[in-house]
C-alpha cells in the first residue's frame, strides 16, 4: 500500500498516473488524501482508496497511514500561514508521530535543494524544507527527500504577462544560470523510489534537470517556441516584496520568501553537481513546446 499526499497538485497528479500505471502489475494498492475528492477525475477515484481530509490533520493520518508501506510526502503551499515552521514542520509533525505507530517503511518527500552549503541555515523557505526533512529522518523511517531547485511550473503564473505583453519577471539576475526542474521529472523520480523500495536509511536525491539556465537564457527560448519577443525583467526584493504581500501572503512567508532568493543569489542551488544520477531529462525547450505554449494559446 502507497499513500500519496497532495495528489491534485502538479508533482502529486503526475506521479498518481504513473503509479496508476505501474502499482497494480507490482501488486500494489494506491490510496491518497484530498481535501476535495471532486477534484480528482471520476476514474481516479474509481481505482484508489480516498480518505478525505487534510494531510495536516492527525486523525486523518492516522486512517491514511494504516496498513501503509510507503507515503508520498508534499507539504501544501499555505500563503496565509503564521510561520515557515507551520507550513513545513508543525505541519507534517502529526504525520511523522503516524508513521511511526502504524510501521511505515519507507517515505519520500517534495523538499529542496542547499543543504550543506553556506547559506542553508538563512534560505527561508528552504531552511523550514529542510528542517521538516529532519524531522522526518529523526522518526526511523527510511526517507529520500527530493532536493529540487525552481520548477518550470513557476512561470505558468505568468502566462498572462507572457502572453499579453512579452515579459516575465524574477528578481535573479539576468545572466545568473542556475538549474531548473520540471515537475514531470520530480514525479517520477519519486515513482521510482516508491516502487523500488529496495533503499534503506536516509538521504537526498537531486533533480536538477540537464542543464542550467539563466533568465536571458530562457526569453531567448521562450520566444523561440512561441514566436514571439519575450523578455526578462528584474524585479528588485523591495518591488517583489511589496508585490506578494499585495496578494494576501502572510508577512513571515514574504520574508522566507526573499529570504531564500538571497540565498540562491548566494550559491543554495549550486551546491551539488549535476551528474548522470542528479540531472533529469525534460529540458526547458521540451516543457515549452509541451506545457508553456499551449497555455499560451488557451
Amino acid at each position: 500500500m502507497m499513500v500519496i499526499t497532495a495528489p491534485t497538485g502538479h508533482i502529486g497528479s503526475r506521479l498518481l498516473d504513473i503509479l496508476l500505471n505501474e502499482a497494480p502489475t507490482r501488486g500494489e494498492e494506491l490510496r491518497v488524501i484530498v481535501r476535495d475528492p471532486g477534484k480528482l477525475p471520476e476514474a481516479v477515484r474509481a481505482r484508489v482508496d480516498v480518505v478525505t481530509g487534510s494531510h495536516g490533520d492527525a486523525e486523518v493520518v492516522d486512517r491514511a497511514f494504516a496498513g501503509a508501506d510507503a507515503v508520498f510526502w508534499l507539504a501544501p503551499p499555505d500563503p496565509r500561514a503564521p510561520s515557515l515552521d507551520s507550513v513545513y514542520s508543525e505541519f507534517t509533525r502529526a504525520a511523522a508521530k503516524a508513521f511511526t505507530a502504524h510501521g511505515v517503511g519507507h517515505v519520500v518527500g517534495v523538499s529542496a535543494l542547499g543543504r550543506g552549503t553556506p547559506v542553508a541555515d538563512r534560505a527561508g523557505h528552504v531552511t523550514a524544507s529542510l528542517a521538516m526533512d529532519d524531522l522526518i529522518a529523526h522518526t526511523g523511517v527510511a526517507y529520500r527527500a527530493l532536493a529540487n531547485p525552481a520548477f518550470m511550473e513557476n512561470l505558468l503564473r505568468q502566462v498572462a504577462s507572457i502572453r499579453d505583453d512579452g515579459v516575465f519577471t524574477d528578481v535573479v539576475a539576468a545572466d545568473r544560470k542556475a538549474p531548473l526542474a520540471a515537475t514531470r521529472d520530480i514525479a517520477a523520480a519519486a515513482a521510482g523510489l516508491l516502487l523500488d523500495r529496495s533503499w534503506t536509511g536516509t538521504g537526498e536525491v537531486p533533480v536538477l534537470g540537464p542543464e542550467d539556465l539563466s533568465a536571458n537564457d530562457m526569453a531567448r527560448i521562450m520566444s523561440e517556441v512561441l514566436g514571439r519577443p519575450v523578455r526578462y525583467e528584474r524585479q528588485s526584493l523591495d518591488d517583489c516584496r511589496a508585490a506578494l504581500a499585495g496578494h494576501g501572503m502572510a508577512e513571515a512567508l514574504v520574508e522566507g520568501y526573499i529570504a531564500m532568493m538571497r540565498a540562491k543569489d548566494d550559491g543554495l542551488d549550486t551546491g551539488v553537481a549535476r551528474t548522470p544520477r542528479t540531472a533529469s531529462p525534460t529540458t526547458f525547450r521540451q516543457w515549452c513546446e509541451d506545457v508553456l505554449k499551449p497555455a499560451v494559446q488557451a
